[in-house]
């Protein structure tokens, strides 16, 4: 009978490193079909594992079909390329903290789960009566904007009251600078399609909106992540940032951050925009809860004129997640791009959307529903930070508007952990894993203050983080 090498424990889970290593390679298409795989002797250099280790994690790829070996010129990609896996891309993350795994669970939630980590309003906190009264003017309408393709760049008259409400925040936007888009990721995911390539490097806030990293994945760039602060980017590793990477896009929202609730001040607005005409540097301005603000905070696209900085906005928060429109403002030539790119990716633009958003806005209900919102979100706010500092639980900062905070737990407790547990109560939660790479995120929580009035929320958190303060405690 045929001995059989023995391996023990921790070799086996070298070679399931070693493996793991090329799949998420060919995930991201750093290696793609008929590439050569890294020589073994190389790849167990740059993994610090022996060369047998790397021979016995090709002999399983290789029975696996994923690589082939072709005799004295070694390892080569096999077939042909595979789907794009997102959660390949980058370390392999618990699903309880993964950023896609957190949108899923919020989007396919049933009705009695609690969902202080999501990132939209309660359903009766929207304008269910506009929507309706919005609806029925429209099935009374011309049968064109219920059957037809809109232009490319969307409805004018749509795009014309953008352009006025643009001005209210010092952005000089004419119509024709405006296109509208399904929503504000469909925005964001066109600037980057029609701006940025493979390996490009992509400055994001360290926290940011963990979508932000998902769909940046999806293109394949390099994200680079920059300390956030009460008041913009940490300006003096941004400008390292810029120096040591030569980054192509910035996302940011500079009115009300996600999800830390903070507000760009105008003396780093200013700053900023000097550092990105230095190092020609295009903005992304997400500016997606503009209607919560109580007062106004400084736009960069104001400042800067539209010539590096495309503003973007959408109207899921405010008016009704189903009704999908969003819009991009940018300066006159990139328009021309992005239409292009529109076209090719979906054609034309979504008329029956545009059509309720336009009869929504102009009707006057709406400013008393956004004024009832800040009022509401306000005092949602209080009581919520007065229920998360009693259990020990503190804000980065008292946001002023909006519907985050965003709060360190208590010393000793994993984020991530009181997200796994939350999950098997009945609650979602945003761990800090999934807005930030640092490690010190694991420390940090987001809220929803207008989705934490279900008590369930902080009995979970109490005995969530009990054991961990019982076991620091004892430590």
């Amino acid at each position: 009978m045929k001995d059989y090498p023995q391996h023990s424990a921790l070799e086996g889970t070298l070679v399931e490193r070693v493996m793991t290593e090329i799949r998420q390679r060919v995930a991201r298409r750093a290696l793609v079909p008929g590439a050569k795989l890294p020589s073994i002797r190389g790849l167990a250099t740059t993994m610090g594992v022996s060369k047998s280790t790397v021979v016995e994690a090709y002999d399983r790829l290789t029975a696996e079909g994923a690589i082939r070996s072709r005799r004295g010129a070694g390892f080569y990609v096999a077939g042909h390329l595979p789907p794009l896996n997102l959660a390949e891309i980058g370390p392999r993350l618990d699903r309880a903290i993964d950023p896609l795994w957190v949108s899923r669970m919020s989007l396919e939630a049933s009705v009695d789960v609690a969902m202080p980590g999501c990132g939209w309003l309660p359903a009766t906190w929207m304008p269910e009566d506009g929507i309706r009264r919005a609806l029925r003017m429209l099935a009374r309408g011309d049968t064109a904007a219920l059957t037809d393709y809109a232009s490319p760049l969307g409805l004018h008259p749509l795009r014309q009251l953008l352009s006025r409400r643009l001005a209210d925040h010092g952005i000089e936007a004419a119509p024709d600078q405006i296109m509208l888009t399904e929503s504000g990721t469909q925005a964001i995911d066109l600037i980057c399609r029609f701006l940025i390539e493979p390996g490009d490097a992509v400055i994001v806030d360290d926290p940011c909106y963990f979508n932000f990293h998902a769909l940046l994945k999806a293109h394949r760039a390099n994200i680079i992540s920059v300390p956030y602060t009460p008041f913009g980017p940490d300006l003096e590793l941004f400008a390292t940032a810029l120096g040591t990477n030569r980054p192509r896009l910035y996302i940011t929202n500079s009115a009300l951050h996600n999800p830390t609730g903070a507000t760009l001040s105008p003396v780093i607005a200013h700053r900023l925009l000097k550092l990105a005409e230095q190092h020609d540097l295009t903005i992304i301005e997400d500016d997606i809860f503009a209607d919560f603000e109580q007062e106004p905070a400084p736009r960069l696209a104001a400042f800067d004129g539209l010539e590096r900085v495309i503003h973007m906005g959408s109207f899921s928060k405010s008016l009704s997640a189903s009704v999908r429109c969003g819009f991009i403002a940018a300066r006159g030539d990139w328009i021309e791009g992005l239409v292009d790119m529109r076209v090719a990716t979906s054609f034309g633009a979504g008329r029956i959307s545009a059509e309720l958003v336009l009869l929504m806005l102009k009707d006057a209900g709406y400013r008393k529903h956004v004024d009832a919102l800040r009022t509401r979100l306000a005092r949602s706010m209080g009581d919520t930070v007065f229920r998360l500092k009693s259990m020990g639980i503190t804000p980065w900062i008292e946001p002023r508007n909006g519907m985050f905070v965003w709060c360190r737990l208590p010393q000793g407790v994993d984020a991530a952990a009181v997200a796994r547990y939350g999950l098997k109560e009945g609650v979602i939660f945003a761990p800090g894993q999934v807005f930030s790479p640092s490690p010190d995120a694991n420390s940090y929580m987001r809220f929803n203050v207008a989705q934490c009035s279900d008590p369930r929320i902080f009995r979970v958190l109490e005995d969530a983080i009990r054991p961990s303060q019982m076991a620091a405690a004892i430590s």
